[in-house]
């Protein structure tokens, strides 16, 4: 007799909740720009149309897959070493920004695709060695996998690297990683972090003038580095003003106040603020939406972080419980981090608003990932 599958409406109605919401948001924070760069004001948001057609097909082909399927060496490693392969290829092929696949017109972020590579890949080897989770057998296998991926994707994308490691952290810890190891991962990722940013002239400038705050006449920085390597390095930087976005930013958030001045009626979009349907979506919710539209927002994420962790506790496999604990915490996180950047509480760094911001990789990959967290839901038992 075939099982019967029993649909979280409650996730799943989220979902489609917060990509319709994205669709709005991308129109309302495009159009003005689509009508003068492409003539066209519907333009960004038709291609985003398609990447939710491309996108909701992944995800109910992982919600109809039972998910004990994934449970195999196949998807353990093969998706991980696609991924690992396509950073490589793009690193040579996008010589400058080491991030673009261009197929055309189209282009694909392989680094979208290192998470849900990554939470399979855990979620299965960790379940598989649950028993002796602090014997070098199983750290160093899972330091040498997860050392390399995070590596290839650090080269373009801290923001994202932060996330993948972010997620390992969370799923090793509630697996029962002993303290000393956890404390020897973050002080391993202390040494790295710097170096990563030291190594992009544009980060290193985003990060001296961010703290600026606390230290305007930087002589922190000059007792670090008397020489002035560094600063002289982040002169290399391309960017002129590196707190511009977040400046602009802030200010949109601020205007929209409580109840917000009305879709499509935010001025910050028009001639202010750069990538505002991209990586800045959350500031033209906050002006256009105000407060009680970023708190919807959070609400969203909030319920998807729920039933993820829901699962975690009433699914009967350690797999499943693993895929639902890194799916639901990877997408809140990064959730988290944009907010964050937008908010002028952390340093720029440029990746997307899952489920909301403009970008097809960054869709692609997050409703592939939430197709997995419902078959855990719907397949579990």
């Amino acid at each position: 007799m075939a099982q019967r599958i029993k649909t979280d409406w409650v996730l799943f109605l989220t979902i489609v909740g917060m990509v319709c919401f994205g669709l709005v948001m991308v129109y309302s924070a495009s159009s003005a720009m689509a009508a003068v760069k492409y003539k066209d004001a519907n333009y960004v948001v038709l291609r985003q149309l398609g990447w939710v057609a491309v996108s909701f097909i992944a995800l109910m082909f992982f919600k109809r897959k039972d998910y004990h399927r994934l449970a195999k060496p196949t998807w353990a490693f093969a998706p991980l070493g696609v991924v690992t392969a396509m950073l490589v290829v793009v690193y040579f092929l996008d010589a400058r920004a080491h991030r673009w696949l261009k197929f055309g017109s189209v282009g694909i972020q392989p680094a979208e695709f290192a998470k849900p590579a990554m939470i399979v890949f855990l979620a299965w080897f960790v379940t598989r060695r649950a028993h002796a989770i602090n014997t070098r057998y199983t750290l160093a296998p899972a330091a040498l996998c997860l050392g390399l991926l995070a590596g290839a994707v650090i080269i373009a994308d801290l923001g994202t690297a932060a996330v993948l490691v972010c997620t390992a952290a969370a799923m090793f810890y509630v697996a029962g990683l002993e303290r000393r190891y956890f404390i020897a991962a973050v002080c391993a990722g202390l040494l790295v972090v710097p170096l990563a940013i030291v190594a992009k002239p544009y980060r290193l400038l985003r990060v001296i003038e961010y703290f600026s705050f606390i230290d305007p006449e930087h002589k922190l920085l000059d007792w670090v580095d008397p020489e002035g390597k560094l600063k002289e390095r982040a002169k290399r930087s391309n960017t002129q003003d590196s707190t511009y976005q977040a400046r602009q930013s802030v200010i949109a958030v601020a205007t929209g106040g409580v109840t917000g001045l009305g879709i499509t009626e935010g001025k910050q979009k028009v001639l202010f603020l750069p990538e505002a349907h991209n990586d800045f979506i959350y500031a033209v919710i906050g002006e256009e939406l105000g407060l009680a539209g970023a708190l919807l927002v959070i609400a969203g994420y909030f319920v998807i972080l729920w039933r993820g962790y829901r699962l975690y506790f009433v699914v009967p496999d350690d797999f499943g419980r693993y895929l639902a604990l890194g799916i639901s915490t990877a997408m809140v996180v990064q959730a988290l981090m944009n907010m964050s950047v937008v908010l002028d509480m952390a340093p720029t760094k440029g990746f997307p608003l899952p489920l909301i911001s403009y970008g097809g990789s960054s869709l692609l990959s997050s409703l592939s990932s939430l197709g997995i967290l419902m078959s855990v839901s719907d397949h579990a038992g």
